[in-house]
């Protein structure tokens, strides 16, 4: 095990703070004293918050005969900052909202009406709510309203999974339910549904003695609003020395859950060890600590997690100076593209010869020309290149670039559309980087088609192909992002995202290809071409799961010489691993879609192009048709 002992709680917290601000609860049955609790967990155990009862656990009330006394604490125990900074209130147990009882039924929705409201008088951030039955339409449809009527307040679904399936008697569905991993997510994702995907409703995953065998129950819920990860006392080992430890199964669970930084939390008695929960608290806070630091690529990423963007319009919009800087900062891209063009240089020219004309097509800034001179002169073949942009901006830096820099004096400056241009010379080479997230989704294959007319029969094109690729996505996040816009266009548009908290259900599959270039040289043969392609896709799900869309990556070849190939790539299985100048595509579902256990998701995808503008359309067919989004780009397009 990594804990090998007592460990001083300062370095501890000086450990945990260098790694990663993690915030760690506790919650015990009952609390007697609430403001000797909260001293003691937070200065002596040193928690963060506390998970304390709304009211007194064993506190009944029947709403036919009210009694005298409060059913709560004074809210003058605490003030306002302590209440919303340090306390997430807790339902009573003995509360069944789907009881056979009438009477139990009654009095149990009172109480969590009563509950709710004072959760709400006292603003605490959230409120932990009992595990849900099988059945529990009536605890839905309470839930439903206080999430409605409070939707400042976070509400907190505790789902214990463990193997094997134990009763969950407390459910307050009232049924019982196996609280195996695969019983646990379908009663979840029942209440979320009857829920309408609420934001303000998320999952407390309750870490058993004993986890599932499954490895890829865990990586579900990696793509659910998990809002904090339970772990029980008697979850706990025990050390050598008498401290608390987890098995390296759940120490694997944990990490893994930790990416995305929910709340940790251990519920038990206060005497469950000599020290008390805070045990359990520095233990927790060492294995924060023991988590890599982020590297410089994931600290890059990070502020984009999950972040909807659109997809540039290459053609209508001018990139700013920052945009460019970003992207020349990536330590892989033009890495790969300075070899691909060293090996055409090697496979395709001879020292000494005359010049290969190398035409650079969309060079912003010029860091394509750039890896161009250097793959010259690595290989001791000449270059004469020509940089093709048409943002008048990006032109000044291309023209001060060949005023100062050495060895740019080979490099003539074009300004102006490379689909317009009347090329003085034939080139041997076409280099471009023009690829979107999608692979074609940024007009790549009709910039390329509109340039090759000044490529020399049997030239070259860096990249030749590239392939998009497409897999089922469940991301209740993502899908949440999407309707806080409250219309259909939103729905039908792709975004470009940086997708953290999401489950991919399968391994992607290739859609849509272009290889690069067409025998058409003539305008009439490349007004010929046809761009447009459609894709029926079918998909074996082994995990079943609530589909809200689809991922999508691309792969390209930049040049293959028969002996070597040059890829770039965002696709999982081929990652360029390193390379962040895309992220991945997210092509949302208007309505999310329940996949079954081991079912199969079978979906159709159009690319669609007109002479001044191309869009996508996408409609999934199994297990439940969904209506054809964005119909001929009513909803979104890229225009040429």
């Amino acid at each position: 095990h990594a804990w090998h002992g007592h460990v001083d709680i300062t370095g501890l917290l000086l450990m945990a703070r260098a790694a990663v601000n993690i915030e760690i609860g506790v919650s015990t049955p009952t609390v007697a004293d609430l403001k000797k609790h909260l001293a003691l967990a937070t200065d002596q155990w040193q928690a963060n918050f506390c998970v304390v009862p709304l009211a007194h656990p064993r506190y009944w009330r029947d709403h036919r005969r009210p009694r005298a006394e409060q059913f709560t604490r004074s809210d003058l125990v605490l003030d306002s900052n302590a209440w919303c900074r340090l306390v997430v209130g807790k339902l009573s147990p003995w509360i069944r909202l789907d009881s056979a009882d009438e009477a139990l039924r009654k009095q149990s929705e009172a109480a969590f009406k009563q509950e709710v409201a004072w959760a709400a008088h006292l603003n605490v951030p959230a409120v932990m709510l009992p595990p849900v039955g099988s059945g529990a339409v009536n605890y839905a449809h309470c839930v439903n309203q206080a999430l409605l009527s409070a939707p400042h307040i976070q509400f907190w679904v505790r789902v214990p999974i463990t193997h094997p399936p134990q009763s969950t008697a407390e459910a307050a569905g009232g049924d019982e339910d196996g609280s195996s991993g695969t019983g646990a997510w379908a009663s979840w994702n029942r209440l979320r549904c009857l829920c309408e995907h609420a934001p303000n409703l998320g999952v407390s995953l309750e870490l058993g003695a004993d986890l599932p065998d499954d490895e890829a129950e865990l990586e579900r819920w990696l793509g659910e609003p998990l809002r904090a990860v339970v772990t029980p006392a008697v979850a706990y080992l025990t050390n050598k020395r008498g401290y608390p430890t987890l098995s390296r199964r759940h120490q694997a669970a944990l990490a893994r859950l930790l990416q995305h930084k929910p709340r940790l939390l251990v519920s038990g008695r206060a005497d469950a060890h000599s020290e008390g929960l805070g045990a359990h608290v520095q233990y927790l806070r060492y294995l924060v600590s023991q988590r890599l630091a982020p590297s410089q690529q994931e600290r890059y990423e990070a502020p984009y997690y999950d972040f909807l963007q659109a997809p540039l319009q290459p053609l209508q919009d001018n990139l700013e100076s920052q945009t460019y800087e970003t992207f020349e900062k990536d330590p892989v891209k033009y890495e790969r593209y300075e070899r691909a063009v060293y090996l055409y240089l090697c496979q395709r020219h001879q020292p000494g010869g005359e010049p290969a004309v190398v035409m650079v097509v969309g060079a912003g800034r010029g860091p394509l020309v750039a890896a161009t001179l250097r793959a010259s002169a690595a290989s001791g073949r000449r270059v004469r290149a020509f940089a093709v942009e048409k943002n008048p901006n990006a032109v000044v830096t291309l023209r001060g670039r060949c005023a100062t820099e050495a060895g740019w004096d080979a490099v003539t400056v074009v300004p102006g559309d490379m689909r317009e241009w009347e090329a003085p010379v034939l080139a041997d080479l076409l280099v471009s980087e023009l690829l979107g997230s999608w692979g074609d989704n940024e007009l790549s294959p009709e910039c390329l088609d509109g340039a090759q007319r000044y490529l020399k029969p049997g030239g070259a094109s860096i990249p030749t192909d590239y392939t998009s690729y497409v897999a089922p996505l469940s991301s209740s996040r993502l899908w949440n992002e999407v309707k806080h816009f409250k219309d259909l266009a939103h729905f039908e548009t792709q975004y470009v995202v940086k997708v953290h908290n999401a489950y991919p259900m399968c391994a992607p599959q290739p859609c849509f290809v272009f290889t690069h270039p067409s025998d058409a040289r003539t305008v009439a043969e490349i007004g010929a071409i046809d761009n447009s392609r459609v894709a029926q896709l079918s998909f074996d799900v082994p995990l079943g799961g609530e589909l809200h869309g689809f991922i999508g990556y691309f792969h390209s070849t930049l040049w293959d010489d028969g002996s070597e190939a040059v890829h770039i790539s965002t696709e999982p299985s081929t990652e360029s691993v390193g390379m962040f100048s895309w992220f991945p595509l997210f092509i949302p579902l208007r309505t999310p879609v329940l996949v079954p256990e081991g079912g199969r998701v079978e979906a159709a995808f159009w690319r669609n192009a007109s002479r001044h503008r191309v869009w996508y359309e996408w409609a999934l067919t199994e297990p439940q048709p969904s209506p054809i989004h964005n119909p001929n780009g009513r909803s979104y397009h890229i225009g040429l």
